[in-house]
C-alpha cells in the first residue's frame, strides 16, 4: 500500500508528491493524460520545429518561489533566461511603460513618475524573498514576517483603481495596469492592487523570466526529482470514483473543488461539499500561437525587446476591458497578453520564423472565436503584423478545458479572484487543504497561494498531510 496517492500530475500534483517523497513517503501519482504537466507542457503548435509553451509561459514567480527554489532544478535541466527588457505596455501615442529586473532603470524610464514607483515598490522588492514567505501561505498562519507582510497588506487591499492614484502619467498607470489584470478581476473591486503589487515586486526582485526550452523543462524536472527520491508516476490513469484511488495514508487531489466534490460526493461532510460547489469559477482565456517571419512590428522599440507584454491601452481602457469580461460581456478590446519567449530563449525559433504567443481575457465559457480580436489588439501596437504571420493555432475555452480539465470554461487560474476567495479559498478554514475527510487534502491552484507555477499550493498541501502522517 502507497503511503501518499496524488491525483493530477500538474505542477501543484507535483510538488506535493515531491515534498512528501522528501519526507521519505512513499508517493505514487496518477495522471489522467498521456504527458504530465498540466499547464506547463510544451510542442510544436503552427510550424514543425517552433517551440511554443501550451499555457504557462513566463515564471516571475516561479523563479521567486520558496519551494522550487529549495529544490536544485538547474540539476535535472532546467535553466532560467531572461529578456533584455521583462515587461512593456505600449500605448497608442507610440509611447510604452517599461519594466526591467533594475528598479532605477525602470523608474528612470518613467520620468516624472519614477520617484513614486521606487516608493512603491522599492520596500517590496527589496523583501521580496522574505515576503513570499508570508503571502504564499494560507492567510490565517503566524506571520515569520509581520512588519513586511503589513506593509504590503495595507497595497494589496485596496482597489488598483486607488493604488494607480500613485501615478499621474498614462505609461506607468498603464503599466500597474496590465500587471494587475493578471488577477482577471475587476480594478475597481477591494484586493484587486494584491496581485499586481506581487507580480511588480517579484520582476524587480527576480525578473520575468522563462524556462529555456519551453515550460514542460520545469515538469520534466520535477518528476525526474520525485522519481529520484523514489515516487512513481502513472500516466493514462483516469480517476472517475474513488474506487480508482488505491488505499493509502494520504490522497492528495489536484483537481477543482468541484471535481473533488463530484469525486468523493457523500464522503464530503456536507458543508464541505456544499462550498465546493459554490467555489466561483474565473473568466476564461482564449489562447493564439502565431508562427511570424522576422518578429512582431512593434512601434515601440521598447516592445521589440520585451519578454512580455501587455496590451490594452490606457489604465481606463483595461479597467473597462476587465470590467465587461468578469460581467460576462466580450469587450471589443480585450487585455491581451503577449509572450515573445524566443528572445530570451533563441532556441524555440526556426531561423527568421519565430514563436509568439498570446491570450485574450474572455468572459467564462465564452463560446465564440476571438482569434481576431487578439490580432486586431496586436496589430493595433505593430501595424504590418499579419503580413508577418506565417501560421496561426487558436485555443478557444473550450479546448482550453479539454486541454486541462481543471481550465473549467477556459479559466486557468482555477477560480475567480474575488476578495473571499483571494482570502479564504477554497473555502473559510483553518487549514485550507484539508476536505474533512481524513486523509483527504486539496492542492490545486484553487488553494491558497492561488494560480502560477510556484508549486506552493502542493507543498502547503503535502506539509498538512504530513502533520496528520506523522502523528
Amino acid at each position: 500500500m502507497s503511503e501518499a496517492i496524488v491525483v493530477g500530475a500538474g505542477p501543484n500534483g507535483l510538488a506535493a508528491a515531491v515534498t512528501l517523497a522528501r519526507e521519505g513517503v512513499e508517493v505514487t501519482v496518477l495522471e489522467a493524460e498521456d504527458a504530465i504537466g498540466g499547464g506547463t507542457r510544451s510542442g510544436q503548435a503552427t510550424v514543425p520545429g517552433l517551440l511554443h509553451d501550451h499555457c504557462a509561459a513566463v515564471h516571475p514567480m516561479g523563479v521567486g518561489s520558496p519551494f522550487l527554489r529549495s529544490l536544485d532544478l538547474a540539476a535535472h535541466g532546467v535553466e532560467w533566461a531572461w529578456p533584455e527588457v521583462d515587461l512593456a505596455h505600449p500605448l497608442d501615442t507610440g509611447e510604452a511603460g517599461v519594466m526591467t529586473r533594475s528598479i532605477d532603470d525602470t523608474a528612470r524610464h518613467l520620468g516624472s513618475d519614477g520617484p513614486a514607483w521606487r516608493r512603491v515598490f522599492g520596500p517590496l522588492a527589496e523583501g521580496f524573498d522574505a515576503l513570499a514567505e508570508d503571502i504564499l501561505r494560507p492567510v490565517v498562519h503566524v506571520p515569520r514576517h509581520p512588519f513586511r507582510l503589513a506593509r504590503y497588506g495595507l497595497g494589496a487591499a485596496r482597489p488598483a483603481s486607488l493604488m494607480a492614484r500613485r501615478w499621474r502619467t498614462d505609461p506607468a498607470r498603464a503599466l500597474f495596469a496590465g500587471a494587475a489584470a493578471h488577477a482577471f478581476h475587476p480594478l475597481s473591486a477591494p484586493m484587486s492592487a494584491a496581485i499586481g503589487l506581487m507580480m511588480v515586486a517579484s520582476g524587480h526582485r527576480h525578473g520575468w523570466p522563462v524556462a529555456r526550452g519551453g515550460s514542460a523543462t520545469i515538469t520534466t524536472a520535477m518528476a525526474s526529482i520525485l522519481t529520484g527520491l523514489g515516487g512513481t508516476i502513472e500516466t493514462g490513469a483516469r480517476v472517475r470514483t474513488v474506487a480508482d484511488i488505491p488505499r493509502a495514508g494520504a490522497v492528495l487531489l489536484d483537481l477543482t473543488p468541484k471535481a473533488a466534490a463530484d469525486l468523493l460526493g457523500d464522503r464530503l461532510p456536507a458543508h464541505v461539499r456544499r462550498a465546493y460547489r459554490r467555489y466561483k469559477p474565473g473568466p476564461g482565456a482564449f489562447k493564439v500561437d502565431l508562427a511570424v517571419e522576422g518578429g512582431v512590428p512593434w512601434t515601440n522599440d521598447a516592445c521589440r525587446k520585451a519578454g512580455t507584454l501587455h496590451l490594452g491601452g490606457t489604465f481606463e481602457e483595461v479597467a473597462a476591458a476587465e470590467r465587461d469580461m468578469y460581467r460576462g460581456r466580450m469587450p471589443e478590446r480585450p487585455f491581451v497578453l503577449v509572450a515573445q519567449q524566443y528572445l530570451a530563449d533563441p532556441g524555440r525559433s526556426v531561423g527568421d520564423v519565430h514563436p509568439v504567443y498570446a491570450y485574450a481575457h474572455v468572459p467564462h465559457g465564452y463560446p465564440h472565436d476571438a482569434t481576431e480580436a487578439v490580432l486586431a489588439q496586436m496589430e493595433r501596437f505593430a501595424p504590418g503584423l499579419r503580413e508577418r504571420v506565417v501560421a496561426v493555432a487558436s485555443r478557444s475555452t473550450a479546448a482550453m478545458e479539454s486541454y486541462n480539465a481543471n481550465y473549467v470554461g477556459g479559466d486557468i487560474i482555477t477560480g475567480a479572484n474575488t476578495a473571499l476567495q483571494l482570502a479564504m479559498r477554497p473555502r473559510v478554514a483553518l487549514d485550507p487543504y484539508r476536505t474533512g475527510i481524513p486523509g483527504v487534502y486539496l492542492c490545486s491552484a484553487a488553494t491558497p497561494p492561488g494560480a502560477g507555477v510556484h508549486g506552493m499550493c502542493g507543498h502547503n498541501a503535502a506539509l498538512s498531510a504530513l502533520r496528520r502522517l506523522r502523528r
